[in-house]
């Protein structure tokens, strides 16, 4: 590692550039902190070791301006000075660690072994973020749909405060997605962000999850457990599916938001937690409020900041640009040649109800592009819902009978639907009545 020794006593900067050598790393010193800022600003440095009295000069001032020149500098403070008060500032306002003065050899050999161990890792979740990115489409937070640019627009705004937020709309519309953007954007962001996937778990289990446990507090509790909460703290806590969550548990919850206090399961101990909460859910919560099925005073506490997000049918300006952003995506990762869609796909896409939203549309564009054996996705290529075909001369308005409308009616919502039951709610009949109507169409 290549090492800067900044401190006004020339003893000093040889007994450190000697224990620092010793271990294999290169050095370079400087007397005052204009002189280190001049150094960090000619090349680059992965450790500094700053004496916090620089004769007249606060090191913490320039520690600050350090790390504002070179953000990934390690910073250690040492002084003769050292108190906690002092360690905990320093701390506080970005250094790696604290050396009280007169210091051992061995104390900065293992300062710095701990630092290479932290670059090390620092290195393997860059490139695991790496791979991850590759493995997945590029985030798109853009839109020419009045409505869809409104609710990001808001979000974004919402990003910047500590306000909980929630998230309304369809699977598979990107809920998920917009919270992590939303705490990438917020004080927050170098905290963590933890999901809770509310409906995967029993009751007990997602109180578990979400406050931890102490050994013993039920059958198979065998160790203490911090929960997602603790884990969160300091940084966002993302409540997916949030209607989901048993009445029992839903004080528990209105209490950590009201209080930022909570009790582990099986605990009387008093815990607590700086979270900032965003939740999103595809249910209607008012309806879920008047039917007793969600609290009330929960429900306010969390649509502190609510946001809407449209299905994909309801963002058609945007639908050929995110198909053709998935297309590019998978035909690198996949190494085909497939330039586009053939106007046949394009106008299937465009007549397509797309109830899984934007995690279907992405679904589709990767089996189109594995199957697709020229330079054009073709309808071929398509699953079956979209190779149903129109029937010529069959729309709203044209001269046919009320029969043959309802017909290729049914017939468009049966290739949309993922099932009977879906397909009898969009038609606002009950399944046996479309059962029979299939029959008589000749669709079962």
């Amino acid at each position: 590692m290549r090492t800067l020794i900044v401190d006004d006593e020339a003893g000093i900067r040889k007994t450190t550039r000697l224990a620092i050598e010793s271990a294999g790393h290169s050095t370079a010193e400087a007397p005052t902190g204009a002189r280190a800022l001049k150094a960090i600003e000619e090349e680059s440095f992965d450790v500094v070791f700053l004496d916090l009295k620089l004769g007249n000069d606060d090191g913490l001032v320039w520690l600050e301006k350090l790390l504002k020149a070179q953000p990934t500098l390690h910073v250690v403070m040492f002084t003769a000075y050292a108190n906690i008060a002092t360690a905990v500032e320093a701390m506080r306002r970005g250094a790696y660690d604290f050396v009280p003065k007169p210091f051992t050899p061995d104390q900065i050999r293992s300062i710095l072994a701990r630092i290479d161990r932290t670059r090390v890792l620092q290195t393997r979740v860059r490139s695991l973020e790496s791979e991850i990115a590759a493995e997945s489409p590029p985030v798109d937070l853009e839109s020419s749909e009045p409505s869809t640019r409104q609710a990001l627009e808001i979000a974004f705004k919402a990003a910047e405060t500590p306000a909980n937020i929630l998230i309304l709309g369809p699977s598979g519309t990107g809920k998920s997605v917009l919270a992590r953007e939303v705490h990438k954007r917020s004080a927050q962001r170098d905290g963590a962000f933890v999901t809770v996937n509310c409906p995967s778990l029993s009751r007990e289990l997602l109180e578990s999850e979400l406050f931890g446990h102490v050994k013993g507090a039920f059958t198979g509790a065998v160790n203490d457990t911090t929960g997602k909460v603790a884990a969160a703290d300091g940084g966002t806590l993302f409540l997916d599916e949030v209607g989901e969550i048993p009445l029992e548990i839903q004080p528990k919850l209105l209490r950590l938001l009201q209080e930022r206090e909570y009790e582990r399961v099986g605990e009387a101990r008093i815990r607590r937690a700086n979270v900032r909460v965003i939740a999103a859910t595809n249910r209607n919560l008012l309806e879920d409020v008047r039917a007793g099925r969600f609290r009330e005073d929960l429900y306010y506490r969390l649509n502190v900041i609510g946001i809407s997000l449209p299905g994909l049918r309801d963002r058609p300006a945007d639908l050929e640009r995110l198909a053709e952003s998935y297309r590019q995506f998978f035909t690198a990762r996949l190494g085909k040649k497939v330039a586009g869609f053939s106007p046949d796909v394009r106008a299937a896409f465009a007549g397509y109800a797309w109830p899984g939203n934007l995690r279907e549309l992405r679904n589709v564009i990767e089996r189109a592009v594995i199957l697709a054996g020229g330079s054009l996705i073709e309808r071929c290529d398509l699953p079956d819902e979209f190779r149903v075909q129109p029937s010529p001369g069959i729309a709203v308005g044209a001269r046919v009978t009320i029969d043959a409308l309802e017909a290729e009616h049914i017939r468009r919502i049966l290739a949309q639907s993922r099932n009977l039951d879906e397909a009898a709610r969009t038609l606002g009949i009950d399944p046996a009545t479309l059962y029979r109507k299939r029959q008589k169409l000749g669709l079962v």
